[in-house]
Order: C-alpha cells, then sequence, then structure tokens
C-alpha cells in the first residue's frame, strides 16, 4: 500500500519545523508539491530548503505540478472552493498514482498547520476512499501561534474565549461572545470597518520569513498605517499572507 504523509512545516521559517515532522521528512520518498505562480516562488523555495535541510537520511524526489487557479472573486464562494479543491484532488490524486509505487512513502508539506483553514486533509481523506492509500498527519506551528509570539501576546484574556475566522466572516459583524477574535484570509483591509471603535490589534504579515513586518496598537491610530504598508508590500512581493488579532478593550 502506498502511504501519504501531509506534513505541516510552520509559518515561513524553516526552523519552525518540529522534531516530529522533522523524523517524518526522513521517511520520504516522495515530495508532492503544487507550484502557485512566480508571485509565490518564496513559499516554494522554502519547501525546497526544508527538504535540503532536514530530509537527509535517504534520497528523495521532488514532483511538483501547476497549482489549479481559482477563481479571484466568485459569486458563490463556497462553490469555487469545492471546484477548487476537485481540482486539486485530481492533481494530486493523478501524481500519487503516476509517482508513487506501492510500499513507498510521499509527502504534501502543508504551510502552517494543516488543521488551520487548509483543504490538504480533506483532499487527501477523499483520495483515500478512492484509492488503497494510507495517510497519516504531522501538525506544525501556524502563523496564529507566530503572531502571539512575535507580539509576545496571549491569544485570549483570562478565562475568555477567542474566535479564529475569516475577513469574510468578519465583514458580516464581529462575533458574539468573544472579546478577542483572530482573522485569516483577509483580502478586504476588513479591520478598518471597526476603526472607529476601542479595540487593539495586533498584525504580522510574512511571518517567519526575511520579510516579517509587525504592527500593533489602538486599531484607531494603527489601522491606516497597516493598510499603507499592506498594499505597498503586497504590490512589491506580488502576494501576502497576514493575519491580526483584534481585542476589544
Amino acid at each position: 500500500m502506498k502511504k501519504l504523509l501531509i506534513i505541516g512545516i510552520g509559518a515561513g521559517d524553516p526552523d519552525f519545523i518540529t522534531l516530529q515532522a522533522a523524523k517524518a521528512l526522513n521517511t520520504v520518498d516522495v515530495f508532492f508539491i503544487l507550484e502557485k505562480g512566480a508571485a509565490k516562488d518564496g513559499m516554494m523555495e522554502l519547501r525546497r530548503e526544508i527538504c535540503r535541510r532536514h530530509a537527509k537520511d535517504r534520497p528523495y524526489r521532488i514532483v511538483e505540478a501547476p497549482s489549479p487557479p481559482r477563481e479571484k472573486r466568485p459569486a458563490d464562494y463556497a462553490a469555487c472552493v469545492d471546484d477548487l479543491n476537485r481540482a486539486k484532488q485530481e492533481t494530486f490524486e493523478r501524481m500519487i498514482v503516476e509517482e508513487l509505487a506501492d510500499g513507498q512513502v510521499g509527502a504534501v508539506l502543508a504551510w502552517g498547520d494543516p488543521s488551520l483553514y487548509d483543504s490538504t486533509i480533506r483532499n487527501i481523506e477523499a483520495i483515500a476512499a478512492r484509492r488503497s492509500l494510507a495517510y497519516e498527519v504531522i501538525p506544525g506551528i501556524s502563523a496564529v501561534q507566530v503572531l502571539a509570539a512575535r507580539h509576545r501576546i496571549t491569544l485570549n484574556t483570562v478565562a475568555q474565549p477567542v474566535e479564529i475566522t475569516t475577513g469574510r466572516r468578519l465583514a458580516e459583524g464581529w462575533p458574539a461572545g468573544v472579546d478577542s477574535v483572530v482573522v485569516m484570509l483577509d483580502g478586504e483591509d476588513t479591520w478598518r470597518r471597526f476603526a472607529d471603535q476601542d479595540i487593539d490589534i495586533y498584525w504580522g504579515a510574512y511571518l517567519g520569513t526575511p520579510d516579517e513586518i509587525l504592527i500593533a496598537g489602538r486599531l484607531k491610530d494603527v489601522s491606516e498605517e497597516i493598510h499603507r504598508v499592506r498594499t505597498v508590500a503586497r504590490e512589491r512581493n506580488g502576494w501576502i499572507m497576514d493575519t491580526y488579532l483584534m481585542r476589544r478593550r
């Protein structure tokens, strides 16, 4: 039987690899990577660097394929994500069938932790339901953990919950029953909608990479600075990956 490892590689720094992940990397025969275009070559190079640095005990191959494109502003977001995941499943399944032999171990290197706003587990689960494929998940250090560490904060206040959500959902309003909200996948600078409220924000982009940017303060004071810095960074690099925590005072 073929086996596939879904390995969380942390958010941007090769040193974020856990001991468990490092051990798993050294059991892999074939690494499968989806290319996301020239603008995100840095993310691809990080994966290659992790393999060079940590996978030293046995020879391995890297098999790459173009990542299926996604519509930027879909009318039906959920349907768009479903279509994207089906396309990724087809790509991964083809690579596994053609490039991984019975008895071998393959791996997908998931940015951050594969349990948090990442579809790799769902996609591999769907393939395993159709194929003779065993799979295992190795956790990683998420961008949310790195954000808290870099700002030297806790995600929640004492005895209170924290909600992790997306910019799309935050645009519908502040979640009920929480004073601390972590926001991911925000392409619309949604924090600006709350700049008239008494809120602190802790923002970070390119966490763990040499391009890391951190801004924190009272939201009404730093909202436009974050918008300006984020816009410039995105234009310069061609992409941006950021997250932030907002907390009511």
